[in-house]
Order: C-alpha cells, then structure tokens, then sequence
C-alpha cells in the first residue's frame, strides 16, 4: 500500500499555495483541509497572532519576513515534514512545525506530508 500511496501523494494537493497577503489562521485552515494535518505558525518561540497576515508579522516583529519573495510558497502531499518547513524559513522567514491531525505532536521531518497525513 506505501507504494501505491507514495504514487497518489504526487498528484494530491499539487497546488497547496501560501502567498504573504494570506492571514496565519486562513493559512493554517487550508494547510489542515488540503492535506489533514495541523499547521503551526511562529514568529520567534510563540505562535503567530492568527488574525495577521504574513505582511503583518514583519511590522510586529524583529526579524524580518521576507514577505516580498517573488516564489510563492507551493506545497505537495509528496514533500518531506522537513523540507516543507525550511521552505517557510526560507521564504518568509517563520518556523513553522506540521502536526498530527489532532495538533498535539510533531511530526518527523522524514515523513513525507502524505504519511503524516495517514498517521505513518
């Protein structure tokens, strides 16, 4: 069946996009209705306000977010927990974790968000 889901993840959610203007909370609920997964922002050690967009953050906060990035931000089911965060660090600036369904606990960065997904 893992080989059969590995070749499923490569199609599903191939569009997931995060783009600057976005608010954190707007961000987290698509993450969670695309790929089931819990979607945690920070800005430094504490979760980002929901209500402001990644814009926003770089106005109440000290490092920057690099919110004039011109790649947008394109997740699929088939990219690794790990991987998927850096490109949040990277482009705007946030560490982000990616958590069970329930938001309880980290997932491994060597899943890819389809396993996790599937509680692998």
């Amino acid at each position: 069946m893992g080989l059969l889901n590995s070749i499923k993840d490569h199609f599903t959610n191939a569009e997931f996009a995060v783009a600057p203007n976005k608010k954190v909370k707007t961000i987290c609920a698509d993450f969670k209705k695309a790929f089931g997964c819990t979607l945690a922002i920070y800005k430094g050690k504490q979760l980002a306000d929901g209500d402001l967009t990644l814009n926003q953050l770089n106005q109440k906060t000290s490092k920057d977010v690099k919110t004039s990035a011109t790649a947008e931000l394109k997740l699929k089911a088939s990219m690794k927990v790990g991987d998927a965060e850096k490109l949040f660090n990277d482009l705007f600036g946030l560490i982000v974790q990616i958590k069970d369904p329930a938001g309880k606990t980290c997932v491994d960065n060597k899943l890819t968000i389809g396993q996790a997904a599937r509680g692998e």
